[in-house]
């Protein structure tokens, strides 16, 4: 168990980050307000998206919250597994962070009815400038990236 104590860290680290900025920015910003940001390449915009991305399913929020608890719950047994399973810390590593972050969004259906997003880019392809994400979209990006790679070096 200790051996998986980083892991279980870095899930923790993924969905409290985002838990925080979510109140945070639910308790601060008005929503479809532009604010500027960093050289005015990254904005905040508060979002509330009953969808996946770019609105999937968004008039069929139940669906889309059910889609999401059924995706959660295979994620979940298969980190189960990986953490007991020697090695593979690249694939623990994005296993962790899409746990982390699949969770705080499905909390926020589950709570809300909608998952908060707030970072938009300005820069890029037209498409890319019209998401925008949260940090929990990041660390479940990021995730599959990771294990993925990491399937790809154990085999």
């Amino acid at each position: 168990m200790k051996k998986n104590m980083p892991y279980i860290l870095i899930a923790g680290i993924a969905f409290g980050s985002d838990f925080w900025i979510k109140r945070h920015m639910d308790r601060k910003y008005a929503r479809y307000v532009v604010h500027p940001g960093r050289r005015n390449k990254i904005l905040i915009e508060k979002y509330y998206n009953r969808g996946a991305a770019l609105n999937f399913l968004a008039k069929k929020s139940r669906v889309m919250r059910a889609l999401h608890t059924v995706i959660m719950f295979f994620v979940g047994i298969l980190y189960y597994f990986l953490l007991r399973m020697p090695g593979h810390c690249l694939s623990k590593t994005g296993a962790s962070l899409l746990v982390g972050g699949g969770l705080n969004n499905l909390l926020d259906r589950y709570t809300k009815g909608y998952v908060v997003d707030y970072v938009k880019f300005n820069f890029g392809p037209k498409w890319l400038r019209g998401i925008i994400f949260n940090i929990s979209d990041f660390c479940i990006f990021i995730g599959a990236f990771l294990s993925v790679v990491g399937s790809e070096v154990s085999s």
